[in-house]
């Protein structure tokens, strides 16, 4: 059964039935889907729409020197400045075909990008996807968003938006990484269960092998979950961890949102054609 939920057009479609019903896909497959990371200039932003990805993700934060009256800027951390708004930046998107995931680094950029969302909101029919990591995660020792707070903000003005919920990560090479703990995946399941609407937990690609057990058991938990595999610029990680996810888990519910080589050699390895 596919990762969940809204009709047509809706926020909670499931992104392989947009692309599917758009023909930009040929199969339920998560693997069939072209991702363009971190689109947040306006370089990047245009080569994204120009791209042959399907979904787009970009960071928002809020700009830290009182600029734009405090508008929510594309700008990953360490940068905290852009020289693209998300206001500019959804102007921009809306006039695609092309889903939308947006990676929130704080809690005080949550409620005033959620109005910018609402007032694109008629114009913008393809999927949306709002991201934060809400709880420590493996060697994770970035700042968390509150989950309750960052949760209802965003169902409050869209009750439906698909929600990426992932837990901070560190990956290092000259040590033996833990996975993704039980503690760690009932502890999001435990914050899941009682929503609503499709969840995608992202979950980095160097650590997922030694973790099947556990994301296996979340993901049997609601036909609304998915996994999204990220990777780390330098983490160090093989085609065969990902040939084993492939193996293990159902194509409806895993997404590969990963760097170039492993990319290009995963998709050969499956079958997929890449589009250079």
């Amino acid at each position: 059964m596919t990762a969940s939920a809204g009709g047509p057009g809706s926020w909670s479609e499931n992104i392989l039935e947009y692309f599917l019903r758009n023909n930009q896909i040929t199969a339920e497959d998560g693997a069939e889907i072209i991702w363009y990371h971190a689109a947040n200039h306006k370089a990047q932003m245009n080569e994204a729409l120009k791209s042959a990805a399907h979904m787009i993700e970009a960071d928002v934060l809020l700009p830290d020197d009182g600029s734009e009256h405090g508008q929510p800027i594309m700008a990953h951390p360490p940068e905290t400045n852009s020289d693209n708004t998300l206001q500019e930046w959804l102007a921009e998107v809306m006039k695609s075909n092309k889903g939308i995931k947006l990676d929130f680094k704080s809690l005080a950029a949550v409620e005033p990008s959620m109005i910018l969302l609402e007032n694109v909101k008629r114009h913008l029919k393809c999927p949306v996807w709002i991201n934060a990591d809400i709880l420590p995660g493996p060697n994770g020792n970035s700042k968390v968003i509150d989950a309750k707070p960052f949760i209802d903000t965003v169902t409050s003005f869209f009750p439906d938006v698909t929600l990426s919920l992932g837990w901070t990560t560190g990956w290092h090479p000259e040590k033996v990484n833990e996975g993704y703990s039980w503690t760690m995946v009932k502890e999001m399941e435990y914050i899941c269960n009682e929503l609503n609407q499709p969840v995608t937990f992202p979950v980095r690609a160097a650590l997922v092998r030694q973790s099947c057990s556990q994301l296996l058991w979340l993901l049997k938990k609601s036909h609304r979950y998915s996994l999204t595999i990220w990777t780390g610029k330098n983490d160090n990680y093989s085609i065969e961890d990902l040939l084993y996810i492939r193996d293990h888990f159902d194509k409806n519910q895993v997404f590969y949102d990963i760097l170039e080589p492993q990319n290009h050699q995963f998709k050969q390895a499956i079958g997929i054609k890449v589009n250079l």
